[in-house]
């Protein structure tokens, strides 16, 4: 059995590691972070996600997993390397490979075995080549070095299912050698494999982030114009979604995509074609779509109040989705600061995400114990997430808790008809304004 290490604990190192464990792979997660690190020895888990916690402490119990900061015992020992690091955007839309490059160096430095680099992280199409060219001019060593690529395709708050029973295995292989040593590495996952080379790999992960910001950005479009006709975007994605070429996936009408992909990867791409002389029309306007997405329901009340300065506000959800922690390019976290430059009293709930929203926001907001708390006395109300304590509340408790019931929601968690004494904004369907203009709708 071979010697893995994954070179960074984010979400894609920490769930690829754990993953691996628990299909019997022994695994080693090293990260140059001290406080992450012993953390995770102590079996915390420094990053929410549901399941992964315990996989961690079952599979470090049966001596299948481990973690470490000393970077030349891990790479020295490892007959493949996952590289797992952040590749964050610059300021020009393009990835930065700073920490690429990084562990590139380490690599290049400590490995001693004939060792299969992995490329997990998101990365620019066509780097794999230039980096293993890197490692292999700063080594001496005779041992060899061969980089595959193997683009992950986790989700946060799915990501130990979308790993162990993902719909595909990519890999971008230059050798059936290293082909080989891949499918025994995943022998125990139950899903079938796409081999292609380095390039086209890599242009796998981006195309297919990039066709999910698309749909995103494409439903949210035909929800604004339903706003504008009199349609109802519920009636109209369902319909849609029936038909097997479309599917129901990535159909729902709200304030946008976030999170740590997405808004990443559309830019990196668009950037990608433009220096290679192409202009990708269809990315350029996902992105601009989902710019004003953000700020939909922000613009709408403001126009609704005239002014927000004073108004006692709630918001609702901060996490980019439900069932992370990650507030990474989130919707609400953007909409909370236009809140605050604007002067109004904010409030803040959201079941997981406030430890993280705290470093971020410091003391500019009150952050409440519970959805009903952060509601009591609102005058307005911003609904940015789906989870499902936000969405166990009822339409009294919006009429009752609230000073002026004004809900502004933004992932379509309530049935318009359920809401009849509260003014009530969603994305792509009618508005609630009273009791009778409900019925009339």
């Amino acid at each position: 059995m071979e010697n893995i290490v994954m070179a960074g604990v984010g979400y894609v190192g920490l769930v690829t590691g754990a993953s691996l464990a628990q299909t019997g792979q022994h695994v080693v997660c090293a990260d140059i972070s001290e406080r992450k690190i012993a953390q995770l020895k102590q079996g915390i888990s420094p990053i929410y996600e549901p399941g992964l916690e315990a996989m961690i402490q079952r599979n470090v119990k049966k001596g299948r997993l481990r973690f470490t900061t000393d970077m030349k015992a891990a790479y020295g020992q490892a007959d493949i390397i996952f590289i797992c690091v952040g590749t964050p955007e610059e300021a020009d839309g393009s990835a930065s490979l700073k920490y690429i490059y990084e562990v590139a160096e380490d690599i290049a430095i400590h490995a001693k075995k004939d060792t299969l680099i992995v490329m997990k992280s998101t990365v620019p199409v066509g780097i794999n080549q230039e980096i293993i060219k890197y490692i292999n001019e700063r080594r001496d060593a005779e041992n060899k070095l061969e980089i595959v690529s193997a683009p992950e395709f986790l989700s946060q708050g799915t990501a130990i299912k979308d790993t162990l029973e993902g719909a595909r295995i990519v890999l971008g292989v230059e050798t059936k050698q290293a082909e080989k040593r891949m499918r025994e590495v995943y022998a125990g996952f139950d899903q079938p494999f796409v081999v292609t080379d380095l390039v086209s790999a890599e242009m796998i992960k981006y195309a297919s982030n990039d066709f999910l910001a698309l749909k995103i950005s494409f439903v949210n479009d035909i929800a604004n114009v339903c706003e504008k006709l009199g349609a109802n975007i519920d009636g109209v994605t369902k319909g849609m979604g029936f038909d097997p070429r479309i599917g129901q996936h990535f159909l729902q009408a709200g304030v946008g995509y976030g999170g740590s992909c997405f808004p990443k990867d559309t830019k990196a791409l668009y950037r990608l074609a433009e220096d290679a002389g192409y202009e990708m029309r269809t990315v350029k306007a996902t992105i601009d779509v989902n710019q004003d997405q953000v700020y939909k329901l922000f613009h709408q009340a403001k126009a609704d109040f005239g002014t927000l300065a004073g108004k006692k506000v709630a918001v609702l959800g901060l996490t980019f989705k439900p069932n992370t922690d990650d507030l990474r390019e989130s919707p609400a976290i953007w909409n909370v600061l236009e809140l605050l430059d604007a002067g109004a009293d904010v409030t803040v709930y959201d079941p997981i995400g406030m430890n993280n929203a705290r470093r971020i926001l410091n003391d500019q907001v009150v952050y409440a114990e519970s959805a009903l708390a952060s509601i009591t006395d609102a005058e307005i109300c911003f609904i940015f997430t789906e989870w499902q304590e936000i969405k166990a509340l009822t339409p009294s408790d919006f009429s009752g808790k609230m000073r002026r019931a004004h809900v502004y929601d933004g992932r379509n968690c309530f049935e318009i008809a359920e809401m009849v004494d509260v003014h009530y904004v969603s994305i792509g369907r009618p508005t609630v304004q009273n009791h009778q203009s409900a019925l009339l709708k």
